[in-house]
């Protein structure tokens, strides 16, 4: 039974990876971009408790699986603490800590996400602001920042690996 967290800046190539690695092993793959928003204009968060009961019957449904995301909140719900319910935990995690300049080119070079984006052109039309969150990776401190993603991956007890190259 594999469980691996993949998790990065925008633009590192979690969603590759994670693709690759399902592919590759037969595991079920959860993007957390798509139960972690609510279907609402400008988009906002989804309450934690409502994205809880999303990943678990995601996590249930499945044996064997990689879940992707910048979301610290939520892969945090995937760590368990109690040894007695490891059902739904993590047994690896990948830390994907590539350079801004090398996540921002990744982003301009991503294929259409139709799951995030209605059409190539919307993708396109947000370019400007995914740089301008990329760029703020390292000075931001929320759940989606180089901090929280470092403690986390210190913070794991499970094997671990840390990317700071894409080969």
């Amino acid at each position: 039974m594999q469980k691996t967290l993949i998790f990065g800046n925008s633009g590192s190539g979690k969603s590759t990876l994670a693709k690759k690695l399902a592919k590759e092993k037969g595991l079920a793959h959860l993007d957390l971009d798509t139960l972690a928003w609510q279907p609402t204009s400008p988009p906002e968060r989804m309450a934690i408790a409502a994205s809880l009961t999303l990943i678990n019957a995601f996590t249930h449904a499945n044996n064997s699986w990689v879940i992707e995301g910048c979301y610290t909140d939520l892969l945090e719900l995937l760590i368990s603490e109690n040894e007695a319910d490891m059902s739904n935990s993590a047994t690896n995690i990948i830390f994907l800590d590539l350079s801004i300049s090398q996540c921002i080119i990744n982003a301009k070079n991503r294929p259409w996400e139709p799951h995030k984006y209605s059409s190539k052109q919307a993708q396109d039309d947000n370019l400007e602001m995914l740089i301008t969150w990329i760029n703020d990776y390292d000075t931001r401190v929320d759940t989606f920042s180089k901090y929280h993603h470092q403690k986390f991956y210190e913070n794991f007890q499970g094997t671990k690996k840390h990317i700071t190259k894409l080969q």
